[in-house]
């Protein structure tokens, strides 16, 4: 997947926003966290699950994801983007400081499932067991 962050709470006083791409099948597991989050499909299709819903978004779906819910996304055939709003308290790291942390704190290639596991948690992610 490719993250591209747009703006975060230091430029807008609060929310951040993100550019989300990824090729057919890319997407994180089921995780939670403490900020908000909000997903506008661009182009392609995005699977979405929350909770216990499952969406498939296809350009112009918007689906919110309430904190400390259990979530995933997967890219379709073909892959696709998404803009990815958040906003969260104050003292929770949020997404756009956290993907610049887990993107400094691995080396290239693909990354040891441990290390990663720490640096999401030491970034306010918990990995779920389902979405």
């Amino acid at each position: 997947m490719q993250i591209t962050v747009l703006a975060d709470r230091a430029r807008t006083g609060g929310y951040e926003i993100t550019l989300q791409q990824g090729a057919e099948g890319a997407g994180p597991p089921p995780h939670r966290h403490a900020w908000d989050e909000s997903f506008f499909v661009l182009d392609g299709e995005v699977e979405i699950t929350t909770g216990d819903r499952t969406v498939i978004g296809r350009p112009g779906t918007l689906v919110h994801v309430p904190a400390l819910t259990a979530h995933a996304y997967r890219f379709g055939a073909g892959g696709g983007r998404m803009f990815e709003v958040s906003q969260g308290p104050a003292d929770a790291v949020g997404a756009a400081r956290m993907f610049g942390n887990v993107a400094r704190g691995l080396p290239p290639g693909p990354p040891e499932l441990p290390a990663l596991v720490q640096l999401l948690e030491d970034n306010g992610v918990t990995l779920a067991e389902a979405a």
